[in-house]
């Protein structure tokens, strides 16, 4: 069985306004456990086509993004509350936005930050006036506070985004950038928000900012070949990439290739399990360029921590944990999340089958009744399997963190609160005694500014059997 994917590749993409055409491929499908200041922008544009299983490139420079930057005084003191109860259930695809959203920010200098921006055109509306080409019209705005919660706005900006299109319902990746002012705040929350004019749609994005420490993750930007912004900070194996650190031209970086953890994570009800063991498997040293850029193979599975000396305390790490990663495309990466549903057994068979999808499908088929409802379910579990490793991806694969195993068997909350020290996920009513509330805490690490774990209890149990059997009757379940 196998699952379609209709989505170009999230690595592609363009600077300015970019047209990306991409073909469709097909992939696969633990019970125990002030006034503003007008300026114009002209920007390079770049035209890309990948296909999704087989990569080939072709690039045209076009001129033709004009974007207007209204900056506003940084001694502006509006006060807004950015979150408060606000629910932020829509990140993580509940009533997702018509718009999906991706931002990064990147330290170039000590006084110099950018914004980098990504956009798919088919989330866009693009509308003809008098028969014309179709154009699309988009606001990319951020707002700096001191906190998620709110405060005083700090600083922000916005600027004026306009694509040409013949074709407008290819999906494309549009990337382009913002300046960022720097102020004397060392860290803050930014909000990024991109709202489609034509629409009248937008969504927001939160990146918690830090200035202040040296080596900082934000210092470094990973690149393409082609000099394309990745906009997540694991590659698949084998993948060259050229990662971007103008503040450490011409040194020396310390690199540490670290295993990945590969313990999963216990039941919402089950005490946790001993912290991972961060386990080197190779120190080596980088050069960075005069150009403020190394190249860089992930030649092997696991973490590379790049640091700008032994002592320092901060660092930039790349993640990687196999070549299809973060879908789930071969019979070794259907195996292994399946443990949340099935018994040591069950599962250690299908490790060590001869022909493991032929198992995996077996399971479900049995589990469903009927090959159709096994492949919705196969689709339903393989799809919250990929939109964790998405999402929640740290130092480990997004689908073995905690939020990864709470959204593959419980699916996405109705609400979430966000804070500057964790998130709170409800299933059901908020003022509902019966629904279910989940509590990540933030944990701080040198890896990661993405981890976070579950408060366990054991009154999750009764909940946790009821969903994971559903999972095995083939049924997809979404509290």
């Amino acid at each position: 069985m196998a699952r379609s994917s209709d989505g170009p590749d999230d690595r592609a993409g363009q600077v300015g306004t970019c047209n990306v055409s991409v073909s469709k491929a097909g992939k696969p499908m633990y019970s125990d456990l002030d006034e503003p200041t007008l300026k114009e922008e002209k920007q390079d544009a770049m035209t890309l086509r990948t296909g999704s299983r087989n990569r080939s490139w072709t690039m045209s420079v076009t001129w033709s993004l004009m974007a207007v930057c209204m900056l506003l005084l940084s001694t502006c003191t509006t006060y807004v509350p950015v979150a408060g109860g606000d629910n932020f259930a829509y990140i993580y695809g509940k009533g997702a936005a018509a718009i999906r959203l991706q931002a990064r920010v990147y330290h170039a200098s000590e006084n110099r930050s950018v914004i980098w921006y990504k956009l798919r055109t088919r989330d866009l509306l693009y509308r003809s006036e008098g028969g014309g080409p179709f154009r699309a019209r988009v606001i990319i705005k951020y707002e700096a506070y001191p906190t998620i919660a709110g405060g005083t706005l700090l600083d922000s900006a916005s600027t004026f985004v306009k694509d040409v299109s013949d074709t407008p319902k290819e999906d494309k990746d549009l990337i382009g950038s913002l300046d960022m002012r720097r102020g004397d705040q060392r860290s803050f929350m930014l909000k990024v928000t991109a709202l489609d004019l034509n629409r009248d749609t937008e969504t927001t994005v939160f990146i918690p900012v830090e200035t202040g420490e040296p080596g900082h993750r934000q210092g470094f930007l990973p690149m393409s070949e082609r000099g394309i912004p990745l906009f997540d900070d694991n590659v698949p194996a084998g993948m060259r990439v050229r990662i971007l650190c103008e503040q450490y031209a011409g040194r020396t970086l310390v690199a540490e290739r670290i295993k990945a953890p590969g313990k999963l994570p216990t039941p919402v009800f089950a005490p946790a399990g001993e912290k991972p063991i961060v386990e080197v498997d190779d120190t080596y040293s980088v050069t960075v360029g005069e150009d403020g850029s190394f190249p860089f193979t992930a030649d092997s599975t696991g973490l590379h921590y790049f640091r700008t000396d032994t002592s320092a305390t901060e660092g930039y790490t790349l993640s990687t944990f196999n070549s299809t990663y973060p879908t789930v495309r071969t019979a070794s990466d259907m195996v292994p999340p399946l443990r949340y549903i099935t018994s040591l057994q069950e599962w250690n068979r299908m490790l060590t089958a001869d022909d493991p999808r032929a198992e995996v499908e077996k399971f479900w088929t049995d589990a469903a009744g009927d090959r159709d409802r096994a492949r919705a379910a196969i689709d339903a579990y393989y799809g919250r399997v990929e939109s964790a490793n998405r999402w929640f991806t740290s130092w480990t694969e997004g689908w073995r963190t905690d939020r990864g195993l709470v959204h593959i068997i419980f699916g996405t909350p109705s609400t979430i609160h966000k804070g500057s020290t964790g998130e709170v996920w409800i299933y059901g009513e908020e003022t509902n005694l019966m629904s279910l509330t989940f509590t990540f805490d933030k944990r701080e690490g040198p890896f990661s500014d993405n981890d976070l774990t579950l408060r366990r209890d054991p009154n999750f149990k009764g909940a946790w059997y009821r969903n994971v059997e559903a999972w095995r009757n083939g049924r997809v379940f979404q509290n």
